[in-house]
């Protein structure tokens, strides 16, 4: 048995909690995110760093947050705005469902596991204030937690018998201290808002993943170690 440690108490939940439809709803919210913010893309009036005057959302030049700022950068009102925000707390309130179900997944309760799980909610609470006028640092405080979740979700993956879910979080751990190294040396800055969307695309990817071996446990009303054939 691992050591006893406090943290979130699975046996305790209410039943209906523990209902399979219930943890649809993270995929359900990413899935609601990207349709928002393609929405909002189709109403940014227009700008980007590299090119101001530039009418409309450019793949290649804007960030994403760009399309939170009440502004576009061409000086306009942004349209995008309010579709952007909602799009980003749909996706935080989804991950916060996520994460704070996480340690279902393993068998094990450890220090470790329980750093994992209040690191990883503090980073998404952070997250939500993007769209606030301290976004550079909120990017940092919720980058913070965010590595801290990361690195240990990654550890607790490879103990329990995840190997592929532990790479593919490998993976987005490289990409997202490669955002990181970017956003503060300016190094590459011109890729950056190409690579913030790739990294976006990755993690998503990663989430709907865990998500998927979450909801098959719960089906088959325990978890099945190191089993990952399908995923």
């Amino acid at each position: 048995m691992g050591p006893n440690v406090p943290g979130p108490d699975t046996k305790k939940t209410h039943p209906w909690l523990l209902r399979p439809a219930m943890l649809l709803l993270p995929l359900v919210g990413m899935l609601l995110f990207v349709l928002l913010y393609l929405l909002a893309t189709f109403h940014y009036p227009g700008g980007s760093y590299a090119m101001p005057q530039k009418d409309g959302f450019s793949f290649w030049h804007n960030y994403l947050c760009d399309l939170l700022d009440q502004e576009a950068i061409n000086g306009e009102l942004n349209g995008a705005s309010s579709y952007a925000r909602w799009a980003l707390g749909v996706l935080c309130a989804s991950l916060l469902w996520l994460w704070a179900n996480l340690p279902r997944l393993f068998n094990r309760k450890s220090w470790n596991l329980y750093l994992m799980w209040v690191m990883g909610l503090l980073a998404v609470l952070a997250m939500a204030f993007l769209g606030s006028e301290t976004h550079d640092s909120i990017v940092r405080i919720s980058g913070a937690f965010g590595l801290v979740a990361l690195v240990s979700c990654i550890v607790e993956l490879h103990k329990a018998g995840y190997p592929k879910l532990a790479i593919l979080g490998s993976s987005c751990l490289l990409v997202f201290l490669l955002n990181y190294y970017i956003y503060e040396t300016g190094i590459l800055m011109r890729s950056l808002p190409v690579i913030q969307k790739l990294t976006f695309a990755l993690f998503l990817l990663w989430f709907a993943l865990l998500n998927r071996v979450l909801l098959r446990q719960l089906r088959h009303g325990g978890m099945r170690h190191g089993h990952e054939q399908g995923i």
